[in-house]
């Protein structure tokens, strides 16, 4: 029987065509490739941040999420593997994506494998994914792949890009394969901090027997 799993690309490119869509979509297009070949069907969703640029500001500053941020939320929320790709501007990660995944609650995201991806003008940007990228992600305590990637104007011809492109690919795949997150949020869920509400809203257990709990309702700690 053949599995069936969710790839989720979130692409911060603000043109149309994008070189950051791009390249996102040539890795999801490999992670599918690659699934095939060990009988996993890739279903593939896409979200642009810039269709939604307007709802991610309006979030920031009001905690609303509007329609169409709440469907791009619930998607992560249910993917088995994430492709997230930013355009580089000023040596960092666009504004537009990194808000995006700030107006995340903290537990959306936790254990899910990605891949992170960027794109620029020029080579002096090619440490911001290893630099800037991977501590985002790490504190949403997702699982990066080992292989970043990123693309300037001369990589587009290297074939080493799709070498890479290729390996990132298989690490994803690889996670995605072994059910890396289903197993941690079985079996681990517990050890992690939560905040209610969080997980897309899907956590609602309280501890009303800590001390914090009983100052808050006028009682006195253990």
């Amino acid at each position: 029987m053949t599995a069936q799993f969710q790839l989720v690309v979130v692409s911060a490119g603000t043109s149309d065509p994008s070189s950051t869509r791009l390249l996102a979509d040539r890795v999801a297009q490999r992670v599918a490739a690659l699934g095939q070949r060990k009988q996993l069907t890739v279903a593939v969703q896409t979200v642009e941040l810039r269709e939604l640029a307007g709802e991610i500001a309006n979030a920031l500053v009001s905690n609303h999420v509007g329609a169409k941020l709440q469907k791009a939320v619930t998607a992560l929320q249910h993917a088995d593997g994430i492709v997230a790709s930013t355009p580089v501007y000023k040596a960092g990660a666009s504004g537009l994506f990194t808000s995006f995944f700030q107006v995340l609650d903290n537990d959306l995201l936790i254990a899910k494998p990605v891949v992170l991806a960027a794109t620029a003008g020029t080579t002096r940007h090619a440490l911001v994914v290893d630099d800037q990228m991977r501590g985002l992600f790490a504190y949403l305590r997702t699982v990066v792949v080992p292989t970043s990637l990123f693309a300037a104007t001369e990589d587009w011809t290297d074939p080493g890009l799709n070498k890479r492109i290729d390996r990132a690919a298989l690490e994803l795949v690889a996670l995605m394969a072994a059910g890396f997150e289903k197993t941690v949020r079985d079996e681990s869920w517990s050890r992690y901090q939560h905040e209610f509400g969080s997980a897309g809203g899907t956590e609602l257990s309280i501890d009303f027997d800590s001390d914090l709990m009983r100052l808050a309702a006028g009682g006195s700690a253990g």
